[in-house]
């Protein structure tokens, strides 16, 4: 990448990661970028920095913009590596005394991270910082989605660089919403539903509290994926939308895994159970699908179906490894239930059955197992259990 001016002298001096596919447990296919902001005013200032690897290329944009050395504050809106990676090398190169603004957290997670005395100047929600021309007003967003996370929003020219909201791991040409349009949906779903849908309560009251503000958008620039300019108001409706979880489509995401195709199969007659109950239903095995892009589908889904076969007593793996991910994760609102298929034990199905009603779903069933190869009878018994999850998914 090179410098994008996005407004009159603020520009995008951040990289793209064409390269990264897994991003600490998330599946990136499309890569991902880091974006900073540089700002041109009376006060040359610098909105976060970049991923540590990439220190040198944003070193380099920001040199054909401006002289490194002349930026007098640097800003960041949250202390995660991605963001704050490259920070020591810049302030070892625009030099180590320039002021540093961050939250009260921020400054004790920054200096925890790179144990530099360096020139901290933590802010409050609502204080502001004059830079010349423009004026920057801090907004603190804690737990979106780290302790430290804070929003800066520049007065005049109504601009939002909004950390890691509203964002996407997605490294393209497109700079712009209006430029790639509808195709960047998805990924800004998949983003909220593996890193912020945890956050959905503290999202709606935060949009409740701008809209208190009266703050107004012609541009929302977060750190990841392309920026909205066209139509802000957009990415907030579906951030409000998602947060609600009010999971209205009629939709079933069965999610497993299987040893001797058994549990396969018995998922495939719960699909079939589904299907006459009109229900739009996503089969989804767990060593064919990643963790991250189920989450995805599971988000807006009404009800989630979980099987495993019985390893050792206990559940296989990748069905094991899946409920932990999504329990993190908190969604509302589901119905659930279990099966699985199993040899001489067959705890799995029961396991799955508390793991769900620990995460609260509503469990209108206490599950089903079979024993090794499902029969006839056995599959019609899957079927029936997908007729009653459909039932209560019409309600």
């Amino acid at each position: 990448m090179k410098p994008v001016e996005i407004a009159k002298e603020i520009y995008d001096v951040g990289v793209n990661d064409w390269n990264i596919r897994d991003f600490h447990g998330y599946s990136t296919h499309m890569g991902t970028s880091y974006n900073a902001f540089l700002i041109i005013d009376e006060k040359i200032t610098l909105i976060d920095t970049v991923k540590k690897d990439f220190a040198d290329q944003l070193i380099d944009n920001i040199s054909q913009v401006v002289d490194p050395k002349k930026i007098d504050y640097v800003i960041s809106n949250h202390t995660e590596m991605d963001h704050s990676g490259s920070l020591a090398r810049v302030m070892h190169r625009i030099g180590e005394d320039k002021p540093l603004f961050c939250s009260k957290m921020g400054e004790k997670n920054l200096s925890r991270h790179f144990h530099k005395k360096w020139n901290y100047r933590p802010v409050k929600s609502g204080e502001e910082l004059n830079i010349g021309s423009r004026t920057l007003t801090f907004l603190e967003t804690r737990m979106l989605h780290w302790p430290d996370s804070m929003f800066t929003y520049l007065k005049e020219d109504k601009i939002l660089f909004s950390s890691d909201a509203f964002g996407q791991h997605y490294a393209g040409h497109e700079k712009f919403d209006d430029v790639i349009g509808d195709a960047i949906m998805p990924h800004a779903r998949k983003y909220f539903a593996n890193i912020l849908l945890l956050y959905a309560p503290l999202i709606l009251k935060l949009v409740e509290k701008v809209t208190e503000l009266g703050l107004e958008f012609n541009m929302i620039c977060p750190d990841h994926g392309i920026l909205w300019r066209k139509d802000p108001a957009k990415i907030i409706g579906a951030y409000v939308e998602w947060s609600k979880q009010e999971n209205t489509e009629k939709k079933a995401v069965i999610v497993y895994d299987t040893m001797w195709h058994s549990t396969e199969r018995m998922a495939e007659a719960i699909v079939s159970g589904l299907s006459e109950e009109g229900i739009n239903v996503r089969p989804m095995k767990l060593r064919e699908w990643h963790r991250s892009d189920i989450m995805t589908e599971v988000m807006d889904a009404k009800a989630v179906i979980v099987g495993s076969p019985t390893l050792n007593n206990g559940l296989f793996p990748t069905v094991s490894d899946f409920l932990t991910y999504m329990k993190g994760l908190k969604p509302q609102n589901k119905i659930g239930t279990a099966f699985g298929s199993y040899g001489w034990s067959g705890e799995s199905a029961k396991l799955i059955h508390k793991e769900l009603e620990a995460m609260k779903f509503e469990m209108p069933d206490q599950g089903l197992r079979l024993q090794y190869v499902p029969d006839k009878e056995g599959l019609e018994q899957c079927a029936e259990l997908g007729r009653k999850i459909g039932k209560a998914i019409n309600g």
